[in-house]
């Protein structure tokens, strides 16, 4: 949470509040698949939040915090709650289901999580095609939370991979707070003992903040 908030701080005045209040929407999805064991009451929680994103273009928005910043700051800037919305078949992929996670769910989780979250901070920025650095963020924070290790590697080294290839040009200044949250999450795989909290991995932060690289 903290490294995200000095990301943010990267991001113009004018998108911060945005920035962060989309964070908190992702951060209130995570926590329906950390706090749920049984998928059904997973799917249900998550199918309030996908009717309650999509109210919140005709209706007033009701009293939860997120939802409230949601109207507050990321409405006004042009992203409607039904651009949100599909953000909730993401998490969905992941309901454990008996299945193994195969490629097609992750593909679904990382595009419909971190290509829709990234989209929507880059419109509020005045951005566009930001989708593939948050499908990259995704997946790479996706593999920070796979019990499996072989599944973990494999959807690592995917994710060092597409992050390798999307951040070797430098990154222009507005959009400097979501691809420095891309440059942690591949630090995170390049240097997995620098828990988030270390003081190399802000350092790291302040440099692409600085340079764009």
């Amino acid at each position: 949470m903290r490294e995200q908030a000095l990301a943010v701080g990267y991001a113009p005045a004018s998108a911060r509040d945005g920035f962060a209040a989309l964070l908190d929407l992702d951060h209130q999805l995570a926590s329906i698949l950390q706090s749920t064991t049984e998928p059904m009451i997973g799917q249900m929680r998550l199918t309030w939040w996908f009717e309650a994103l999509e109210k919140l273009d005709r209706e007033a928005a009701p009293a939860h915090p997120v939802l409230q910043r949601l109207a507050a700051s990321v409405l006004p800037g042009g992203v409607r709650g039904a651009d949100l919305a599909p953000m909730i078949e993401g998490w969905e992929a992941l309901l454990d289901d008996g299945e193994p996670l195969d490629d097609e769910r992750i593909g679904r989780h990382v595009e419909a999580r971190g290509g829709v979250l990234f989209a929507s901070v880059g419109r509020l920025l005045g951005q566009s095609g930001m989708m593939p650095l948050g499908a990259g963020w995704a997946k790479a924070d996706l593999a920070q939370h796979v019990s499996d290790d072989a599944t973990r590697m494999r959807i690592g080294a995917a994710a060092l991979s597409d992050l390798d290839a999307i951040l070797t040009s430098k990154s222009p200044k507005p959009v400097r707070g979501l691809s420095g949250l891309a440059v942690l999450a591949r630090e995170s795989l390049r240097q997995p003992d620098r828990l988030p909290g270390h003081p190399m991995r802000a350092a790291r932060l302040a440099w692409h903040g600085l340079t764009g690289r």
